[in-house]
């Protein structure tokens, strides 16, 4: 650990939070329907979409017909995805004459582009044409985002309205969100990446030829390396603000034609967190009460910075086989890393890609130390709420609040309440399904692939190790994540199927528990604040909202971890 690897973290985190209240403060004024600036650009474009769709954007719906619309717009887009997959060898811009993508994947593919987990079972620049990048992926990096935010702004209406059934226009947030937000802030990343190096082309893959020729595996001599390309850097950007973190290329940002520079490292793990951060000042900013947001963002920094400090110690320590292999162990665990970017940047791409659903890697996650690989691991079987992804995140940790409260007035024997919405049994039990429907699912998923004899043997190693690649996987779908325990091959029958479904069940039955609990909430009337209320903006609600997320996540997966990192790090030492 040197001077300017913590310099660099500071720097970084510095950033983050200055970005917070100018960020927070427009999205707010985005969804309350405020002059923004960009008004007069947008504003027509907006009205035009509202036109060709023959919508009311006055019109608002409780939080059913919300979470209808929600679906619905989601199936459509599966079963586009799905078809422009099926057929893209028929199809233009598709200059390396790729093939279709075979129906297992194209259904897992699908399914994770639209639940924002992003999940890739196939290599980018092998499978995907052109086309099916742009029209396909970068789109649904565009909607499905949107979609999360969209629920976000519905659940906090809930918080702000009393006596009302209504919780707003889905149609209305997600055009917003696309257009005020992810659209402008995207294409201002999509230029900057590209002035670093990153490509943006839809040229055909060219050749070079090799400085030292290599002898392939028929005894032939290889003079000729093919490059991928592509139109990478629009993809890329989005990826990363939209919390989605699908790679262009199969090495996704290791590979420098995705992050070249360690400028683009820092604009790439940046966006990660961004849009989530500033959404916790644009909660406060809504509800009327910023202290509220502050709060909740101080939760997560907190325990991001206790997960980013055990990951990037763990990774410092070299495991002892490396030692005696005569490996130069100075610089700590480098192996699956890249050098350009080394143990500080790595560990903390880590901790941000999985504290947010974003799942991108510029590092094999496979390859950490076994306290160090469950960072990433137990992040995202927290919930995804550290952070989390952009929208989906927040409304995550909200939930834990309302659970906080909830467990604060057991302690006190007093009706729990959060922002003057008295918190009732419709609440908790919306929240219990928000939190415990994943954890099952994960569990399940990852017990039945030890028990089957097929999904044992995509593992590439062995015991506790192999173990933790199929937990990881489950619990990465199930978190709408999608990084990956590398040595997992997942492009398998099952895996798709069953990965596929465990995404669907992970995003769809924490995003309708939300919107049911801010439509709960918004038919409720203020309570005012008395002697007995918990104030939810101090140290105390911030270190019980920690403790809470904390117990949750350790009582749902310890003895997992056990079984997995836990016991593979007891090992190392044997």
């Amino acid at each position: 650990m040197t001077a300017n690897d913590v310099l660099q973290i500071v720097f970084y985190l510095a950033v983050l939070l200055i970005l917070v209240k100018p960020l927070g403060w427009y999205m707010a004024r985005v969804y309350e329907g405020k002059p923004v600036g960009l008004d007069r650009v947008l504003g027509p474009l907006e009205r035009l979409i509202y036109r060709l769709c023959d919508l009311d954007p006055q019109k608002e719906v409780g939080w059913k017909r919300y979470a209808m619309g929600a679906l619905a717009f989601n199936a459509m887009g599966f079963a586009f995805l799905y078809l422009l997959q099926r057929v893209q060898g028929s199809l233009p811009l598709n200059p390396e004459h790729l093939a279709a993508v075979k129906t297992h994947t194209a259904f897992n593919t699908a399914v994770s582009f639209i639940t924002n987990t992003n999940w890739q079972s196939y290599g980018g620049e092998t499978t995907m044409s052109y086309l099916t990048q742009m029209l396909g992926m970068t789109v649904q990096n565009f909607v499905s985002a949107a979609t999360a935010m969209a629920v976000l702004i519905a659940m906090i209406r809930g918080f702000v309205r009393r006596n009302s059934e209504t919780i707003g226009n889905f149609w209305v947030d997600m055009t917003r969100s696309v257009l005020y937000i992810l659209l402008p802030v995207s294409i201002l990343w999509a230029v900057a990446l590209m002035s670093q190096g990153v490509v943006q082309t839809y040229s055909s893959y060219p050749k070079t030829s090799l400085i030292e020729p290599v002898k392939g595996a028929d005894g032939k001599m290889i003079t000729e390396q093919t490059l991928a390309v592509g139109p990478a850097a629009s993809q890329i950007a989005i990826k990363q603000l939209g919390t989605n973190g699908g790679g262009f290329f199969n090495a996704n940002s290791a590979h420098p034609f995705e992050n070249p520079t360690p400028l683009s490292n820092f604009l790439e793990v940046l966006a990660i967190l961004m849009l989530p951060a500033a959404l916790c000042y644009t909660f406060g900013k809504m509800v009327g009460d910023v202290r509220q947001g502050w709060a909740v963002l101080a939760a997560m920094v907190v325990i991001f910075g206790g997960m980013l400090a055990l990951c990037w110690y763990s990774e410092q320590q070299s495991p002892p086989w490396m030692a005696q292999l005569g490996v130069d162990t100075t610089a700590g665990n480098m192996e699956g890393k890249e050098v350009r970017f080394g143990i500080a940047n790595s560990a903390l791409w880590a901790t941000a890609t999985t504290c947010a659903s974003n799942g991108s890697v510029n590092s094999m996650h496979d390859s950490f130390t076994p306290l160090g690989g469950l960072v990433p691991m137990l992040l995202i079987q927290l919930g995804e709420v550290v952070f989390g992804g952009v929208g989906s995140g927040l409304y995550g940790m909200l939930v834990f609040a309302i659970i906080a409260v909830f467990i604060a007035g057991l302690m006190v024997g007093r009706t729990p309440e959060y922002l003057g919405k008295k918190i009732e049994a419709f609440e908790i039990k919306m929240a219990a399904i928000a939190i415990l429907i994943p954890v099952i699912v994960i569990l399940i998923g990852a017990g039945a692939a030890v028990m089957i004899p097929a999904a044992r043997a995509s593992t590439a190693n062995p015991g506790a190790h192999g173990f933790s690649e199929i937990l990881y996987a489950f619990s990465s779908a199930a978190g709408n994540n999608g990084s990956a325990f590398a040595g997992l091959s997942a492009d398998t029958p099952f895996y798709n199927v069953s990965l596929g479904l465990t995404m669907l069940i992970g995003r769809y039955w924490v995003l309708i528990p939300a919107l049911a609990i801010g439509g709960s909430l918004a038919r409720k009337t203020i309570v005012p604040t008395s002697a007995g209320t918990l104030p939810t903006h101090g140290p105390l609600f911030v270190g019980l909202l920690v403790v809470v997320v904390l117990i949750i996540g350790a009582l749902s997966f310890i003895p997992a971890l056990a079984l997995g990192p836990i016991v593979e790090h007891l090992l190392m030492f044997q």
